[in-house]
């Protein structure tokens, strides 16, 4: 029983630190603390993404309707973040270090697929799904060079940028943030936040760092953009509801 109570706490700590807190009770150890701090918010991270965007596509398929989100915004999002993932992977990063792009990527792709099909192309929904697959067998083969690995993660600090402008101006425009899930946009935001201390404590990476600058920046100004059209879209809900009923 005390094998297996050991094991799962190597997971979330180092060997040196389960000496220091275990064996010398030595629980201020500062180097242990930033990184059993990060291991913690690595994993906690993953476990949130899991969910993370299902309210997003929960709120798609119960309006059906991609009203609102840009399909140019979310691919490039969705770029930026297998780009993430392949690269850690590859580079052999710690898991609890990037793992939440697997789920990220999988959510985002339904995302992109389930606009796509609301907008009227649904054999262009499936070809896309089917198209993006082959691509993620293709960069985690082990075939697909480093540099070219490492190119597309450079690229995503200004893809990410780009993205998330392209939904911010079409949010703008709308005066609206239409089929944006609030929940989605502060989890993001808060996990973007998260990954830029443990990128520094556990990869050390300047590019994975910069990109979650650039993310966390970008979310917020979402986040910033949700609250401020908040009673807007309450009021449009409203709207659209009283037609449906006088229509019926």
């Amino acid at each position: 029983m005390a094998d297996l109570i050991k094991g799962i706490l190597l997971s979330v700590i180092t060997e040196q630190c389960y000496d220091e807190y275990f064996n010398k009770q030595n629980f201020a150890d500062p180097l242990c603390f930033k990184a059993t701090l990060s291991k913690g918010l690595g994993l906690g991270i993953i476990a949130g993404s899991i969910l993370v965007k299902v309210p997003q596509i929960l709120k798609i398929l119960g309006s059906k309707s991609g009203e609102g989100i840009n399909i140019f915004g979310i691919i490039l999002e969705l770029f930026a973040i297998t780009a993430n993932f392949a690269y850690s992977y590859v580079m052999g990063f710690p898991f609890s270090a990037w793992g939440e792009g697997v789920f990220l990527a999988i959510q985002t792709s339904i995302i992109a697929a389930l606009v796509i099909h609301y907008g009227g192309a649904s054999t262009k929904a499936f070809m896309f799904l089917a198209t993006y697959v082959g691509a993620i067998s293709a960069l985690l083969s082990g075939y697909t060079p480093v540099h070219v690995l490492w190119s597309m993660q450079a690229m995503t600090v200004p893809i990410v940028f780009i993205a998330k402008s392209i939904q911010f101006i079409t949010n703008y425009r709308n005066g609206s943030t239409g089929q944006l899930s609030a929940i989605t946009c502060l989890l993001l935001f808060g996990g973007s936040i998260a990954r830029i201390f443990t990128s520094i404590q556990e990869t050390g990476d300047l590019i994975l760092i910069v990109t979650y600058l650039v993310s966390t920046a970008a979310n917020g100004a979402i986040v910033l953009q949700l609250f401020w059209y908040w009673n807007v879209d309450k009021t449009t809900t409203k709207n659209k509801n009283k037609k449906r009923k006088k229509q019926a």
